[in-house]
């Protein structure tokens, strides 16, 4: 294997739709550089270790939601919050939850076919949906959306918010992040880990949305961006290339 890939690779002389994912779309914003080197030259960052517990945590909490889905019914954690909401049943729910497929959106000036997998979908009494994501953490600390890390998260929720809204639905400008946080103070861990699960709320704006898609569009169309001095892959490769070859 060479660490080259070849598929989904990006060419401006074809005018076929590209497909563009949610978490390509946040490369792009942490590192034109990279996001180049990936979707148009087919070098990836090396992957990252996947959070098989976070993983686990998600399943529980779609198998949990979507009983309520299927009775038509408020979760207790809705309740809790004052969330006069349900779980919105829908035929596509499955697949906009799928990895690699999601909910879908042919943005014609940019040619992105821009897709998001989304964790849940609530329905308000007014018909609009409220998009909710679930994460997985483990603090003794108060969980806020303040860390510059989960700006992340917030720009996650507002292209799944842009998403519903192209697709034809109303949508809620407030989202909900279902924050499950493991107990590390109890005496003993008797095989089990325990969760308290938190509702922490967040007013999107999608308006960045298309401009960066443009962005994206134009890098993609043109020369390898610059490398970012804050991109600590930018500044790894830039210090291996100084001994490459010397040893």
């Amino acid at each position: 294997m060479n660490g080259t890939r070849t598929r989904n690779i990006f060419s401006p002389q074809s005018g076929e739709p590209f497909k563009l994912s949610r978490s390509k779309i946040e490369l792009f914003t942490e590192c034109p550089r990279c996001f180049y080197l990936d979707r148009r030259l087919g070098v990836g960052r090396p992957p990252g270790f996947p959070f098989t517990l976070n993983s686990a945590v998600d399943a529980l909490l779609k198998k949990e939601f979507d009983i309520h889905r299927a009775q038509g019914t408020s979760h207790p954690l809705m309740k809790a919050y004052g969330v006069d909401a349900v779980p919105f049943p829908h035929e596509m729910m499955d697949e906009w939850r799928e990895n690699f497929k999601g909910v879908q959106y042919y943005h014609e000036p940019s040619n992105f076919i821009v897709t998001g997998a989304v964790d849940d979908v609530w329905v308000n009494r007014s018909e609009e949906l409220i998009v909710v994501d679930y994460k997985a953490t483990s603090t003794s600390g108060e969980i806020t959306l303040d860390a510059e890390y989960r700006q992340a998260y917030k720009r996650q929720m507002e292209i799944y918010q842009w998403l519903l809204r192209k697709s034809g639905f109303k949508v809620s400008d407030t989202g909900y992040f279902v924050y499950a946080n493991g107990d590390k103070d109890k005496e003993a861990f008797d095989g089990k880990l325990e969760f308290n699960i938190q509702l922490l709320s967040y007013t999107g704006n999608d308006a960045w949305i298309e401009p960066v898609l443009h962005e994206i569009r134009k890098c993609l169309s043109g020369e390898m961006p610059a490398a970012d001095p804050e991109c600590e892959y930018c500044g790894y490769r830039k210090a291996a290339e100084k001994h490459e070859g010397k040893v």
